[in-house]
């Protein structure tokens, strides 16, 4: 009953295809869209950013595998198909849910900054920040990759398929090769540096340096060779040996190299921690704790729009759209003074980990911040809270004593929901950080950038940042994974998004539109997107009438316009038993359900 338990707390603020199958997958930049009549067999789900990789964990649930199977076969496929957004050369975050064993667990495989580390790190010798592009290409940036040790400890858990089975579609895949999408060849166009790393280079461009065109076969025998090694003797081969002295040696020996070592990768261990939760209507949603500050700060704004009559206000109204901005600036500010890895900043005095979950999400702070919206102008400017007014046993001083962050969060990242046979649900968000994270490879791999997601600045104006470099310490991210739940405590949605700090929007907007304005998960998913990740309110390009800008401005909002380009994946359960589905059409996601072959 320990799910129960953390919805307990969480209400107080404290909380912690085959012929078998009827599946269909639309082409690759249209989302599919299949509604499962139930049936006394077990059903499946899955929704992925790619075709390959959305089979990939079909095969495995097909034939009776859990939903940890088919997301490691799933995550397997992804880092080879879309490498510029993730893969096991970088980190993730991990939701998982058993309704027989009623347990929501949380999986951190966060990247961590190497035992070298130090709080300058992103600092010229000058001492001012360096310029972003200069500081996430090479060994610099490249942080200790997580996700691979978090999949292996979740299959420990909840696997039900031996391990070395669940990459077998990604080594045939690399051999066979597929063919280079519209969207990874958009990236390699882009990309101005990535044809400067030669084995980038060799891979992704021809001799000329010109980006192989979509529908080219590409293969990689590489990866396929690392992920033989990792199925035939597990994460350990990863962490140590031949993959880790690679990935050693090409952070060392990069331009703008690194200090990463075989004791860092060695030392490396995922965290299991409990998940943050709050309600919002007649829904329990919960999400990760720290070092993602996603699961608070997409909390905190649910909390925050809760008084405001949503529903009355409409989807892509002027009064829906300004109350959405202000909770975000509300619950941003918040973010960006308190949020990061708050278990190591414990040990050095800071905010621990239950004191600014307890604080952040304390119902009567949230009251309070949700007063300062004015229904009709956007305020002057915005401020972090003190919620050390509103929980007794919090030291102020703790919440006084720091400064915003500064780092630049790009967005470069998947996200995929599954559900098995047996109902178990996994919501994963997985990334590199920029889109092919450091441009450096190892193993057939794309190595992550993740510790440009600390400040670049560890003290502002005198004070310290919380997200500051530190050996051994995990950055900040915004990846939001969520699972909710409804008012009997049963699963009701899956979702979550990449998209850098704009990934918490997108969350939000999906979750009232699914909520507030009972939109099906594919029309949700669809609504044009609207953030206010930082320093002005931001609208989708080309999806909103000219008077809505105007608008927003009589409001006070300086709008601008821009491709927000997310990738939510979700599914909502309906009442009759049925999945209603979504995949993001601004990406090549797809979603497939189907039952299991009862022959296996």
């Amino acid at each position: 009953m320990r799910f129960l338990w953390l919805i307990g707390l969480a209400a107080l603020g404290a909380c912690g295809e085959g012929p078998a199958a009827s599946a269909t997958a639309a082409p690759a930049t249209v989302a599919a869209s299949v509604t499962q009549t139930p049936t006394a067999e077990k059903t499946w789900f899955i929704s992925a950013a790619n075709p390959h990789a959305a089979e990939a964990g079909a095969g495995i649930l097909r034939r009776g595998g859990s939903a940890v199977d088919a997301a490691i076969a799933t995550q397997a496929v992804l880092g080879l198909v879309e490498p510029q957004s993730s893969g096991f050369g970088g980190g993730a975050f991990m939701i998982h849910y058993d309704p027989k064993a009623e347990t929501l667990e949380t999986y951190d495989g966060r990247e961590v900054a190497p035992a070298a580390a130090t709080p300058d790190r992103f600092l010229t010798q000058t001492g001012e920040p360096m310029n972003f592009y200069d500081a996430v290409v090479g060994g610099l940036s490249v942080g200790v990759p997580g996700v691979l040790r978090m999949l292996e400890l979740a299959h420990e858990e909840h696997g039900e398929t031996p391990w070395a089975e669940l990459f077998e579609p990604a080594i045939a895949l690399s051999e066979g090769g597929f063919e280079i999408s519209p969207r990874m060849y958009g990236f390699l166009e882009r990309i101005p540096r990535l044809k400067q790393l030669p084995a980038a280079a060799a891979y992704f461009y021809d001799a000329n340096g010109k980006a192989l065109p979509v529908g080219h076969l590409l293969k990689n025998p590489a990866y396929a060779e690392t992920l033989r090694i990792v199925a035939g003797e597990g994460a350990e081969a990863f962490y140590t040996g031949a993959i880790a002295e690679a990935i050693v040696e090409a952070v060392v020996s990069a331009p703008n190299p690194g200090d990463m070592t075989m004791a860092d990768l060695a030392n490396y261990r995922p965290i299991k921690r409990d998940p943050v939760c709050s309600h919002y209507r007649i829904y329990q949603i919960c999400s990760m704790a720290p070092p993602s500050s996603g699961g608070v700060t997409t909390l905190q704004i649910m909390a925050m729009l809760e008084p405001f009559d949503m529903a009355g206000a409409g989807s892509g109204s002027v009064d829906a759209l300004h109350l959405i901005f202000e909770a975000s600036r509300l619950a941003y500010a918040d973010r960006n003074q308190y949020l990061a890895d708050n278990e190591q900043l414990a040990g050095e005095g800071g905010l621990s980990l239950e004191e600014v979950i307890s604080g952040l999400l304390n119902p009567a702070y949230l009251e309070a911040r949700a007063k300062l919206i004015d229904a009709t102008t956007a305020a002057v400017s915005v401020a972090p809270g003190d919620p050390s007014a509103f929980v007794t046993d919090l030291s102020s001083g703790k919440w006084k004593g720091l400064a915003r962050d500064a780092s630049p969060e790009p967005p470069s990242t998947s996200h995929f929901v599954i559900i098995d046979g047996d109902g178990r649900i996994v919501s994963m968000t997985t990334s590199v950080e920029f889109p092919f994270g450091s441009h450096l490879m190892a193993g057939g791999m794309m190595l992550n950038n993740q510790l440009t997601d600390f400040s670049f600045l560890p003290v502002r104006d005198g004070a310290p940042v919380a997200n500051a470099v530190a050996p051994g310490k995990r950055p900040r991210s915004s990846m939001s994974p969520v699972i909710v739940f409804d008012s009997e405590g049963g699963f009701w949605a899956a979702l979550g998004s990449p998209g850098g700090p704009a990934i918490i929007g997108y969350v939000v907007k999906t979750l009232i539109a699914m909520i507030d304005w009972n939109m099906t998960t594919q029309e949700a998913i669809e609504l044009p997107n609207v953030v206010y990740p930082r320093g002005a309110p931001i609208i989708e390009e080309g999806k909103f009438p000219p008077q809505l800008r105007t608008d927003l401005l009589a409001r006070g909002h300086q709008v601008t316009e821009r491709a927000l380009t997310s990738g939510v994946h979700a599914v909502k359960m309906l009442e009759n038993g049925d999945f209603d589905g979504g995949a993001d059409p601004r990406r090549e996601g797809v979603w497939l359900t189907g039952v299991v072959d009862q022959q296996n």
